[in-house]
């Protein structure tokens, strides 16, 4: 946690490979893997703003809801880190939100932001990837931007890594793979 919060103070993301254990993963992908056909187009904005735009993300998402014992295991683990945030950063983190996502071949999700500023309902965003033996030349990196739009760093999907970066801070971009990427994408919330 340490790095982690150094990395957030410092440059306002961290990436950390194999954070989470890889039975645990495991277990994840084969709970994705179970749900596939729940999977819904995933769309932008929130509740009756929500629209499904498929020029700008065209990947499938399901919302964990704890309804296994993977789900369960993973949520447990992202709200230590939620505690461990609060204790050393202050930042008033509530509540946890995540769902899987699917990209399928050539799936995307282009150049966004999490929260807009001063709207702290998404504080602070997490990605955790679950495709075993990922290479660099499937693609799907995950590209990090600073505020002038100038590339920070492109993560490559490898399986049991955390990404965490502050929502309102950081513009991203999902590049397109060459075969299925699956992961968790989650965010750390204020109480509205």
């Amino acid at each position: 946690m340490e790095k982690i919060i150094d990395d957030l103070t410092g440059r306002g993301w961290s990436v950390q490979e194999d954070y989470f254990p890889p039975d645990l993963i495991a277990e994840l992908q084969r709970d994705l893997e179970l749900n596939r056909a729940a999977m819904t187009q995933a769309g932008i904005g929130r509740g009756e703003n929500l629209k499904v735009r498929s020029e700008v993300r065209n990947d499938v998402t399901l919302w964990l809801d704890g309804q296994s014992g993977a789900q369960n295991e993973y949520l447990r683990l992202l709200d230590a880190v939620r505690i461990d945030l609060n204790r050393a950063l202050f930042l008033g983190l509530h509540s946890i939100e995540a769902h899987y996502a699917l990209y399928e071949p050539g799936g995307f999700y282009k150049k966004h932001v999490d929260s807009l500023k001063g709207q702290r309902n998404r504080v602070v965003s997490t990605v955790t990837y679950l495709t075993k033996g990922w290479r660099a030349e499937d693609g799907g990196h995950l590209v990090l931007y600073d505020a002038a739009g100038h590339e920070l760093t492109r993560i490559l999907p490898l399986s049991g890594t955390l990404v965490i970066f502050m929502s309102e801070d950081i513009p991203h971009e999902v590049l397109p793979p060459a075969r299925a990427r699956c992961s968790i994408a989650g965010w750390f919330r204020c109480n509205p």
